[in-house]
């Protein structure tokens, strides 16, 4: 008997599925990426505007802060509100479907955190060889 997983696959060629336009795999491009997950969990906890997330992310440059904002914009996932200030200032925050994200990101990182030791010992193990 078929797996689901199987069965999904082959629904998804026989649509004329190709690895390049795979949801998957488009959304995982963008998550997967150093500084997405952080700045998501920086922004589920309310909106920040651009100088405090490069300060509670101290490690990542404006370019790439300003880069992976667009990116998660562009996605839906953030939302940015300009001000009409002198000069002008941005907030950021989760859009709905970025709030809707924030659940299977927790899972992940629960995954994560209860797996990394096992990861350690076969990543030691496998350079051992």
């Amino acid at each position: 008997m078929r797996s689901a997983l199987e069965k999904r696959v082959e629904d998804w060629k026989a649509m004329g599925f190709d690895p390049s336009n795979c949801p998957v795999r488009q959304v995982l491009d963008h998550v997967a990426a150093k500084w997405t997950s952080l700045i998501l969990l920086e922004l589920e906890t309310g909106p920040q505007r651009f100088n405090a997330l490069g300060r509670s992310l101290p490690d990542i440059s404006k370019r790439m802060l300003t880069q992976s904002l667009r990116d998660l914009e562009r996605d839906g996932l953030v939302a940015r509100e300009v001000f009409d200030t002198k000069p002008p200032s941005v907030a950021y925050s989760l859009t709905d479907l970025g709030l809707s994200f924030m659940g299977p990101l927790h899972a992940l990182i629960d995954w994560s955190a209860d797996k990394m030791g096992k990861i350690e010992q076969s990543r030691e193990a496998f350079d051992q060889d």
